[in-house]
């Protein structure tokens, strides 16, 4: 194997180490359980404050979990952070990966929306 490959390869591995489809090995959707143990409290966000998916989430995820959650990535099947819908269902379980605490208060108050 090429040093290059073997390098991209590692690199690849290390970068989703703390998600939790690495360990969990299940698909997202599957568990209603952690749909409803992860989400915010109703009130933590305010109506006027809305928390726009694809102008404000969506920036850090591609930032955070590319390229595997993205189309082309090796989980994107499983977990497709490119839809609202994948992100509600993960809710806080998103923060292994997601350190900041300014973007997950961005995203609990995009979890707390309707």
């Amino acid at each position: 194997m090429k040093p290059g490959v073997l390098a991209f390869a590692f690199v690849a591995t290390m970068a989703c180490y703390g998600c939790s489809h690495i360990n969990a090995g299940t698909k997202a959707a599957s568990s209603t359980n952690a749909r409803t143990a992860d989400k915010p409290s109703p009130g933590s966000t305010t109506a006027s404050a809305k928390v726009g998916f694809s102008t404000q989430i969506k920036p850090i995820l591609e930032a955070r979990c590319q390229p595997c959650h993205f189309s082309g990535g090796k989980v994107y099947d499983k977990m497709p952070f490119d839809r609202p819908e994948t992100i509600k269902t993960l809710g806080t379980k998103m923060f292994t990966r997601i350190k900041a605490e300014n973007e997950q208060h961005l995203i609990r108050d995009f979890l707390a929306q309707d």
